[in-house]
């Protein structure tokens, strides 16, 4: 049934369960899609109200803080992953965002406060301020060669000043 319902070649199929249920999870050339497991019927995407489930189970505190939900169709820097998703805002003091796959109801991605400082700090460190992922960026192998070149420098320079070891001269 699933394979009809797909019309193409199935290249992976996982059992898992989501919101209570069991579904199969069908990976296709022409994207991923979800289906009853025990029916095979195709399951509609994943709505709003289910996307706040699934983020709700995820929620590990006893508060629970209200939620905003909104479908998100370009990345950020905050979130890099499949598109589109379904963005769960919490209202925490940390600022908790879930991102939840619009195609399987899969949790992409978890966002805090702590999450975004030290993503700020890694975009500093490999010095890449706009995607915060290539560290190979021109910068960092600038700095990289400026530093080989002054280690080299140094090299050169202890070698020319290292002392030299005098002979005694052989005198009788």
């Amino acid at each position: 049934m699933i394979v009809a319902a797909t019309g193409t070649r199935i290249e992976t199929v996982s059992y898992r369960m989501w919101l209570g249920r069991p579904v199969a999870e069908a990976t296709t050339a022409r994207g991923t899609r979800l289906f009853d497991a025990r029916t095979g019927a195709l399951l509609p995407a994943p709505t709003a109200a289910q996307a706040q489930a699934v983020a709700r189970a995820a929620w590990r505190s006893n508060d629970h803080p209200s939620v905003n939900v909104e479908l998100i169709d370009r990345a950020s820097p905050e979130y890099r992953g499949t598109l589109p998703a379904w963005r769960v805002t919490f209202a925490d003091p940390d600022s908790t965002r879930i991102f939840v796959a619009a195609d399987t109801g899969r949790i992409a991605a978890v966002r805090t406060g702590t999450w975004r400082l030290y993503d700020f700090f890694w975009s500093l460190h490999i010095m890449d301020w706009k995607n915060h992922e290539d560290f190979n960026t021109p910068w960092l192998l600038g700095f990289a060669l400026g530093g080989l070149g002054l280690w080299l420098g140094g090299a050169v320079l202890l070698c020319m000043r290292w002392p030299k070891r005098r002979r005694s001269s052989a005198s009788g």
